[in-house]
């Protein structure tokens, strides 16, 4: 409350720039991400510029257009946080390091600023000849969420970003939950026939073994007994360094369809 009274008294004057210094320090991760949230959103909505200086790696980071790093007591760099990551200095490694813990709390796979650092590492550093697969998994979310109610639709997301987490990490992927219903798999370096075949046995497991358990799960996790179809879709498509993570998206959201369904047996789901 005390830090959203300081933003109001000093944005009563239309300020142009708001200098913001160390506004997380002490504070809880819930109210660091409030805290920023918070001072996102006033940016966004009253067009002032934010300068924040913070020892908050990385989390000022997600907020920020500009980066300026001190190293040593001098700018070691400025710019934009995908040129950052791209960037050979050691302080990239502490970088990475700070990262590494962020997990989705729902999946558990990676964060969202986590997998966008592992994506433009794989596809930064100058290489031009790196080759990539996405998957784009997708369940209808709003749709389960409509028929079973909130709780149950999130055990179906939730064991699916494990399945997913299982099948696809030994092999060298990376996933993150990019939507509500949506999860995004980056197989670097291979190609589109590599990946099919990857999905193929993937879908077959999904199909006989993983839907009938998350079917069981929804009933002793969220205590739902009726019967209902679940449906999961992939999108594969191939990536460059000249795509975003939003650009790989799309290309895969145009090519989906559906891999495995399930719906349980109407008299096991009337007991």
């Amino acid at each position: 409350m005390q830090k959203r009274v300081a933003l109001a008294r000093a944005l009563v004057t239309d300020p142009a720039i708001v200098l913001f210094d160390e506004p997380t320090t002490g504070q809880d991760p819930i109210r660091k991400n409030i805290i920023l949230s918070m001072i996102a959103h006033y940016r966004k909505q009253f067009g002032f510029t934010a300068v924040l200086i913070s020892h908050e790696i990385p989390d000022v980071f997600f907020i920020s257009d500009r980066i300026l790093l001190l190293w040593e007591g001098e700018i070691a760099f400025h710019g934009t946080y995908e040129e950052l990551t791209r960037l050979r200095h050691p302080m990239i490694d502490e970088f990475l390091q700070s990262l590494e813990g962020l997990r989705d709390e729902l999946t558990g796979l990676l964060s969202k600023k986590m997998f966008r650092s592992r994506y433009a590492l794989t596809l930064g550093r100058g290489r031009v000849d790196t080759t990539i697969t996405a998957v784009l998994f997708s369940v209808r979310f709003d749709l389960l969420t409509d028929m079973l109610g909130p709780q149950a639709a999130i055990e179906v997301l939730k064991a699916l970003g494990e399945y997913v987490h299982e099948y696809f990490d030994p092999l060298g992927g990376f996933s993150a939950r990019h939507r509500r219903g949506e999860i995004l798999t980056i197989l670097p370096h291979m190609n589109l026939e590599e990946a099919g075949q990857l999905v193929y046995d993937f879908s077959h497991g999904l199909q006989q073994k993983a839907l009938p358990n998350i079917q069981t799960l929804t009933r002793v996790e969220a205590g739902v007994e009726a019967c209902f179809e679940i449906s999961v879709t992939t999108g594969v498509t191939e990536g460059s360094s000249a795509d975003d993570i939003e650009q790989i998206i799309e290309k895969a959201e145009a090519k989906r369809k559906i891999i495995a369904r399930y719906q349980c047996n109407r008299e096991e789901g009337s007991k």
